[in-house]
């Protein structure tokens, strides 16, 4: 590949199908490997022995990758491994584990005031059940691509699924809050490491002309996992039982691990050198203190003490993990990926569309059941109409990648987000739930043309024996652009609820004739006016009224706020456009796979 660096990690590009011998490896691309003094390589017309002048080509021995014709990293390949198993099979197989821990991530949200009066405990120490999940993910993910490239990525993709599926089990088996906050620890272990190293297999696997259609199958995890836990998890807490939340992953979990045995190829581990210890502590460190401060700060206080020596902490020790991944000959993180200006202005958009789903999947929930009375499941059923339609089109988005490339769509696709982001900048409390669904399904549409592209274009770009680094740089940004998007739009929220709780208040006196006349039927209501029942009744009516006012004040400005939000949440789409413009496809040619390609 032109421009690469020399890298110990090469050799972890050429995924090995099952079955093929040390001295029968597939080489892709313009890389090589002999065989008794032989070189195989890869063409349009199969693979075949190059050997000294005046040497004839024959077959390779075994049969190994016969034919490139029906492999998936040929260019015009039938999309066939060389083991014979379709890499669309390889790809849904990996993304069982994907999808579960991103779902595993919202669907214990409406569990959590059952859970609260399970265990007899405190809302402050049951919040930790969800922020614990998210902090051992974190610490977790940037060890993934030296885990990857230690163990193979199959191993490693097994490893974390069984963990987080042994994880689950503790979480059903949980006794208490404590248990359950340790068991959720267990869980997020495996969870974190389940994410990257799906993506790193599917960017090995995958034919190059055809990536974008396997992300856009990978990114349903992405979308649809994140807005259908709610509803998953209100119709098993209501229905079903609490603990099934957990349970229902352990037969999905060990139907996972034995599929990925049979189905998944080989990714023969390599020489990855020294766990960069120093990296590995300044990044969990980092992280952990970075995503603790933007989850507990709207909590805590942003100028809190606490809030404040975190943020303080994150910024010296990210700081000094920059300086070491920089200096470091084998670094836990390659820093230098960013170098690549396609992955830097993707991941720009990353965090922009996290934000913007964040957005939909937090503040529209919380308006149907703050303000409209609506229950968890019906909440989630509302949703679900914008979940399926994200679903349904990221097989097409996928399509349309391979066809014309990531930035007309993403360009497209932030501009319908912002307008369908917008729409909601007009929900109130008569909104008719008709105008919400459609807005909902218009909103996943654009939500599916405008991440996909992005997350498709950041790692289409990056060479092979890098994707599993990059991979996890990617997924770092995704946690935490949730967190900060969640965190500050709810430090924004509160403070314009506040705003407009005054600017109405001002309003609500004696001597404005509407409060006069309303105190009046009040007074008329409870005995026949303040005039005729006395001053006893006309006190009453008065305090009874001045409560409701408050609660109505409390109540409108709350839906101000939440407007509001909907339009900021609309500019950060529209900056995302920016650098949509500058998106790039990447390299044609089909990825070294198992199969090989040019």
């Amino acid at each position: 590949m032109a421009g690469k660096r020399p890298d110990r990690r090469d050799e972890q590009a050429r995924v090995v199908p099952p079955g093929v011998g040390p001295g029968e490896t597939p080489v892709a691309g313009s890389d090589a490997g002999t065989n008794g003094g032989q070189t195989l390589t890869t063409g349009k017309e199969g693979l075949a022995l190059a050997g000294s002048p005046g040497q004839g080509a024959g077959p390779a021995p075994g049969g190994a990758g016969t034919s490139s014709a029906g492999q998936a990293g040929s260019p015009g390949g039938g999309g066939t491994a060389a083991s014979g198993v379709p890499w669309m099979l390889t790809v849904l197989v990996a993304l069982i584990g994907a999808f579960m821990s991103i779902l595993d991530s919202s669907i214990v949200n409406v569990a959590i005031p059952t859970i609260m009066h399970v265990f007899n405990t405190d809302t402050g120490t049951v919040q930790w059940v969800v922020t614990i999940y998210m902090l051992a993910l974190g610490v977790i993910v940037p060890l993934s691509g030296w885990l990857g490239d230690r163990l193979g990525f199959k191993r490693l993709y097994m490893l974390a699924l069984v963990v987080f599926t042994f994880g689950s089990l503790l979480c059903t088996l949980s006794w208490d809050v404590n248990s359950l906050i340790a068991a959720r620890v267990v869980q997020a272990l495996g969870g974190g490491m389940i994410m990257p190293t799906t993506m790193a297999m599917v960017t090995r696997i995958v034919p190059r002309e055809r990536f974008g259609s396997a992300m856009g199958v990978f990114g349903i995890a992405l979308l649809v996992a994140p807005a259908i836990g709610p509803t998953l998890g209100g119709y098993l807490v209501e229905y079903v039982d609490w603990r099934w939340i957990f349970t229902i992953n352990l037969p999905i979990g060990i139907l996972g691990v034995l599929l990925s045995l049979f189905v998944l190829p080989e990714f023969p581990p390599v020489e990855a050198g020294s766990l960069d210890i120093g990296g590995a502590v300044t990044s969990a460190v980092g992280l952990f203190s970075l995503l603790l401060a933007l989850t507990k700060g709207g909590e805590w206080g942003w100028t809190a003490e606490p809030t404040v020596l975190l943020f303080y902490t994150s910024a010296v020790a990210l700081g000094l993990f920059v300086y070491l991944e920089l200096t470091c000959a084998n670094p836990l993180l390659e820093l230098r990926v960013f170098r690549y200006p396609t992955f830097t202005l993707a991941n720009v958009m990353v965090v922009v569309t996290t934000i913007g789903l964040f957005a939909g999947i937090f503040y529209i929930p919380l308006f149907l059941q703050t303000i409209r009375g609506l229950g968890a499941m019906e909440t989630g059923l509302l949703m679900m109409p914008g979940a399926l339609a994200s679903g349904l089109m990221m097989p097409l988005t996928g399509r349309l990648y391979d066809r014309i490339g990531p930035r007309f769509m993403a360009v497209t696709g932030l501009l319908f987000l912002a307008y369908t982001t917008y729409l909601f900048h007009h929900i109130d409390i008569v909104t008719p739930t008709s105008a919400i669904v459609t807005w909902v399904l218009l909103r996943g549409l654009g939500m599916s043309f405008a991440s996909m592209p992005a997350q498709t274009a950041a790692m289409a770009v990056i060479p092979t024996e890098l994707v599993g680094r990059a991979s996890a740089m990617t997924n770092i940004i995704n946690r935490v652009s949730g967190s900060f998007g969640i965190a500050i739009l709810t430090s924004i929220l509160n403070n314009r609820t506040a705003l407009h709780t005054m600017q109405m208040t001002s309003q609500v006196t004696p001597t404005n004739p509407a409060v006069s006349a309303f105190f009046q039927q009040v007074g008329a209501f409870l005995g026949g006016g303040t005039t005729a029942a006395g001053a006893g009744t006309a006190g009453q009516a008065q305090a009874l009224g001045t409560m409701y006012l408050q609660g109505a004040v409390a109540q409108a400005a709350f839906v101000r706020g939440i407007d509001d939000i909907f339009l900021i949440a609309a500019g950060f789409a529209l900056a995302g456009v920016i650098p949509a413009f500058f998106l790039q496809k990447g390299a044609g040619g089909a990825r070294p796979g198992f199969g090989g390609g040019e």
